[in-house]
């Protein structure tokens, strides 16, 4: 479970500072796929970075199975983000030059998965998300929509806990769109993985258990989850 709890982040001072999370809480449960929706400048991506230990709100709270990233030292946040969680952004962020096999393998040598393991790993993503062709090929010679696949291979290689995707789909086509959100449902569904996407696009964000509605830096809104087994997050002030 992830417990967002009175989470408040500013920007600036004194006459110039812009509220970007106003005492924000909510929790959510785990293996639950959610949507955090909202316009640019809402919130969201600020949202997603304090969650993910990325940033550093001035108050609050990110409890993630008993344990408050947010008073962990940057050592411990940086050991915690690369075993258990991954992300996938909307550019990608594939190293060019490296090949499939090399980019995939990163998270896992910076959490020092031995070599044999390590390449086992490697293989098995690069096939799940049907790349297993490309492992030699420089990421700078695939297509957009192949790129992006290399980086879900990628975030799942370390069977994460918790997968942040941040417009994920957003540089993409609608076919290929609709490629790399069957992967993502696909895999999260497969093995009990929190998926938490920030999007602007409705049609992503309906396809996500519970969806999550920010606006000016508070909740607007929190849908019921679609499924039977997962529990409403609450939105409230926690003392």
């Amino acid at each position: 479970m992830i417990e967002v709890k009175n989470l408040t982040k500013t920007y600036g001072k004194k006459q110039n500072v812009f509220m970007a999370l106003d005492d924000v809480s909510f929790t959510i449960p785990d293996g639950a796929s959610v949507a955090i929706l909202g316009k640019s400048g809402s919130g969201k991506s600020t949202l997603m970075h304090a969650m993910s230990g990325l940033d550093r709100p001035q108050h609050g709270e990110i409890v993630i199975d008993g344990e408050n990233i947010l008073k962990l030292k940057a050592k411990a946040v940086d050991k915690f983000r690369a075993t258990k969680m991954s992300f996938i952004f909307q550019s990608f962020f594939v190293q060019a030059n490296e090949t499939c096999f090399d980019n995939v393998s990163l998270p896992l040598e910076i959490a020092n998965v031995s070599g044999g393991e390590r390449r086992k790993k490697v293989i098995a993503a690069l096939e799940a998300v049907e790349l297993g062709d490309k492992i030699k090929s420089k990421a700078k010679n695939l297509s957009g929509g192949q790129k992006q696949r290399l980086a879900v291979a990628r975030a799942i290689v370390n069977s994460p806990k918790v997968l942040f995707a941040d417009e994920p789909t957003g540089n993409l086509d609608s076919t290929t769109g609709e490629v790399i959100e069957d992967l993502l449902f696909g895999h999260t569904k497969t093995n009990g993985t929190t998926l938490i996407i920030v999007t602007h696009d409705p049609d992503l964000a309906e396809k996500c258990d519970i969806q999550i509605r920010i606006k000016d830096g508070k909740i607007e809104s929190i849908s019921e989850p679609k499924k039977a087994e997962i529990k409403k997050p609450v939105t409230r002030r926690i003392q």
